[in-house]
């Protein structure tokens, strides 16, 4: 019974652990370190913000109505939750507002909207989480390849962003359109795919191998999904919401193994 107990509070303090690194408040203004400096990604990225703002309030200047003012809160808050995410989501994020923009607001188009920038999200958090502020090996081809690698990856997210204005636009739709459907589900396939062909230009790839081989091979396994699922042509609800569950399937993975992994190195610590 002790041992179990003990377990259960190791298990809880991960857990604990893990909260707090996914959950953090910001840091006050004077707490920001002097090194800090805004970047150039940053400045763009609020840049797009400030244009997608503009863009909801020029529509509700034109539709002064409780229905105006009801579209303008909801696409509003899908901004905000784009810039509170805090990730590089322009192109996601513009394609839905501007589907939303064309269309007549509903409870199915807002929440096909949503999902959208959900899958946004995945698609960045795949990029984040696995390859990105991570250094290339010191090797001319090892930076040749991270540089290069980039191209398509950046590509096929500016790609779903466009994609996703038809999303939006066939809410309703029993099916999506193929031509929405095959972009859409692609970039996402090949996000998945380019994130690992970059993680194996990267440092870590060979001082992880247990976190990044079997990722490599969950990462193909989703993108094949991924196409799949684009050839099915599910309504757009649907295929939003299932490559929303495809794109976490890897980041859950990971954090099982980085649980897994702390566990492992509290347990050494105490024996």
């Amino acid at each position: 019974m002790t041992f179990r107990a003990a377990d259960m509070t190791s298990r809880h303090e991960l857990w604990a652990r893990l909260r707090r690194q996914l959950w953090q408040p910001p840091r006050a203004h004077g707490e920001q370190p002097r090194e800090r400096v805004v970047g150039p990604l940053e400045l763009f990225y609020d840049l797009v913000v400030v244009v997608l703002v503009a863009q909801a309030a020029h529509h509700l200047a034109g539709h002064l109505t409780w229905r105006g003012l009801g579209e303008f809160a909801a696409v509003f808050a899908l901004v905000w939750i784009a810039w509170f995410n805090g990730s590089v989501l322009g192109e996601t994020v513009t394609g839905v507002v501007d589907g939303l923009a064309h269309e007549p607001t509903s409870a199915v188009t807002l929440a096909v909207g949503l999902v959208a920038v959900v899958v946004g999200f995945g698609a960045w958090w795949t990029y984040f989480d696995f390859s990105g502020h991570r250094r290339p090996r010191p090797t001319r081809a090892s930076t040749v390849q991270w540089m290069l690698v980039h191209l398509p990856l950046m590509a096929a997210v500016a790609a779903m962003g466009a994609a996703m204005v038809g999303l939006v636009e066939h809410a309703h739709d029993g099916r999506t359109p193929a031509a929405t459907a095959w972009v859409l589900c692609g970039g996402a396939a090949v996000v998945l795919c380019a994130t690992m062909v970059l993680a194996t230009s990267l440092r870590v790839w060979r001082l992880d191998r247990r976190l990044y081989r079997p990722l490599a091979r969950i990462c193909v396994v989703a993108a094949v999904v991924c196409v799949g699922v684009g050839a099915a042509r599910l309504a757009p609800l649907v295929l939003g919401l299932v490559l929303v569950l495809v794109l976490g399937v890897p980041w859950g993975f990971a954090v099982a193994y980085r649980l897994a992994h702390e566990e492992e190195s509290a347990a050494d610590e105490v024996s």
